[in-house]
């Protein structure tokens, strides 16, 4: 089904519906581009309204068969699905850096969280049981029971083509729901890749679909009557976006945005430890994670050796293709390139101690890539844009703070809420941090502080939207709603006319 455009070289891809591939009818399209070199590999269909209609029709006939069938059988699709990609994943990683730019081992990475939420689900028999109480009222038995929502939409971001989507769609399928995927248009293969790994593991035509597309394919969906639930990653702007016009059309939303990770350095910490782990979560994929950290907070004396240690290991980084076993890989469109150097200008302009510019950085590839090479600032201030402002690059501020307060006061201020970090030998200071800092997720000498899958993604204040987390239970409960059942099976139960509120006896 993948055909050629006339006179030009790159693939065009498709949409998944129903166990094939569609074309769709909007015939608009957008680019699909390598980073490294700067090549349009692929042209990809943006979804029209009526394609909308199409996809998420599909998932809609799919789900009464998907939903009534077994939880065993369903477990064991699931359970096949988590062998296939286990054999295969390194193909899958191999896509990622070809439209994300990530290099192959981040990229494995990736595909292996991933996985481990596959891993959950498989178990996930035991987390939809309900209860039951015997005579409950004379003769009245009551029970529970958890039960999928239907057709269920999951929009992901471009900087983990293959993560974000499995923290949500393995949950919501083992659960019993259809899922249609809206992925990226800068990343869209991984998503077509997974559906047909779908379809190889027996799942049923229609209960996984994708749909790629541009605002037109998300506010289909964010206002689309047969789609019962919607879970985002993405901007602050747009998951508030996205949450209140979901939540307006009746949806369940969960919308995970943006962050501006802090780590704290203490005095007593190991600064060779702090030093490696600040350049592992600054620049580890470009910096283009949600979780990854911009700002390290180094307080009292230890400010000088600290960014003498990070400039030391951020000099051996070495930046190109992440086909060629660079350190780190490019930024994923030129306009990324573009606004991170703009925000490299601008903290510079600002008075900010420039470090380690990343702006004349000499890549290991070929063609025009969209690199910035690892960027270090020192004595940033806090009203400076590279501050307060998500910069989504390899761009690490120190910011110089005098004392413990000082640095919980910053963070708990901040509008973000994602992810932080503190470096100490101190088991009270850890202590005493994870109780008093404002934020969803915490490290203790740990930068990058994801949970398993079987604990919970997601921050707080304006780095989430609603009040459901990924994965985890948090994610059983948000794919399935309760339902009660009160039943009496007396012979005879007539019980007569009796117009009052039902009372227990």
């Amino acid at each position: 089904m993948i055909k050629v455009l006339e006179d030009d070289m790159a693939d065009t891809l498709f949409h998944w519906k129903a166990g094939a591939p569609f074309s769709g009818d909007s015939g608009a399209f957008a680019d699909v581009t390598n980073p490294a070199t700067g090549e349009v590999t692929a042209h990809l269909p943006l979804a029209s309204t009526q394609d909308v209609d199409a996809v998420v029709g599909a998932a809609a006939a799919a789900f009464p068969g998907w939903r009534d069938l077994s939880l065993t059988r369903r477990t064991m699709i699931m359970f096949r699905f988590r062998e296939l990609l286990n054999e295969r994943k390194e193909e899958l990683a191999a896509i990622i850096t070809a439209e994300h730019g990530k290099v192959l081992s981040d990229a494995l990475g990736e595909v292996s969280r991933g996985q481990e939420v596959v891993e959950f689900a498989c178990g996930i028999a035991h987390l939809l049981k309900g209860s039951f109480t015997e005579n409950a009222s004379t003769g009245v038995d009551v029970h529970s029971v958890r039960q999928p929502l239907g057709p269920v939409a999951i929009i992901s971001p471009f900087n983990f083509p293959a993560m974000v989507p499995m923290w949500f769609f393995p949950i919501a399928i083992a659960a019993g729901n259809t899922v249609v995927l809206k992925p990226s248009e800068k990343v869209p293969t991984a998503a077509l890749w997974m559906a047909r790994l779908w379809q190889e593991a027996g799942l049923p035509d229609g209960v996984f679909n994708v749909l790629n597309g541009d605002k037109t394919a998300v506010d289909g969906l964010l206002t689309h009557p047969s789609i019962k639930s919607v879970s985002f990653v993405g901007s602050t702007p747009i998951a508030r976006y996205v949450y209140e016009t979901g939540t307006s059309h009746g949806k369940r939303v969960q919308a995970l945005g943006g962050a501006k990770n802090h780590m704290v350095v203490l005095p007593d910490a190991d600064l060779d430890l702090a030093a490696d782990q600040a350049v592992n979560a600054g620049y580890g994929s470009a910096g283009e994670r949600c979780m990854a950290i911009s700002a390290v907070l180094a307080v009292g004396p230890i400010a000088d050796e600290l960014v003498s240690k990070i400039k030391d290991r951020t000099g051996k980084l070495r930046t190109g293709d992440g086909t060629r076993g660079c350190d780190m890989g490019p930024l994923v469109t030129a306009a990324a390139r573009d606004r991170v150097s703009g925000y490299i200008d601008a903290g510079e302009a600002a008075g900010a101690e420039l470090v380690v510019d990343g702006r004349r950085v000499q890549p290991d590839a070929d063609g025009s890539g969209f690199f910035v090479g690892p960027t270090l600032f020192d004595r940033v201030r806090t009203d400076m844009s590279i501050y307060t402002d998500e910069i989504f690059g390899p761009v690490l501020s120190v910011v110089r703070v005098d004392s413990y307060e000082e640095a919980v006061r910053l963070i708990n201020e901040n509008p973000y809420g994602n992810g932080t970090a503190i470096f100490t030998n101190d088991g009270g200071a850890a202590r005493r941090f994870q109780n008093e800092i404002e934020v969803g997720m915490v490290g203790i000498n740990v930068p990058v502080p994801v949970p398993m899958a079987y604990f919970s993604f997601g921050g707080w204040k304006s780095s989430l939207f609603g009040d459901t987390h990924a994965h985890g239970t948090e994610g059983v409960h948000f794919f399935t709603r309760g339902k009660v059942i009160t039943s009496r099976w007396l012979d005879p139960s007539h019980g007569g006319i009796n117009l009052g509120f039902p009372q227990n006896h």
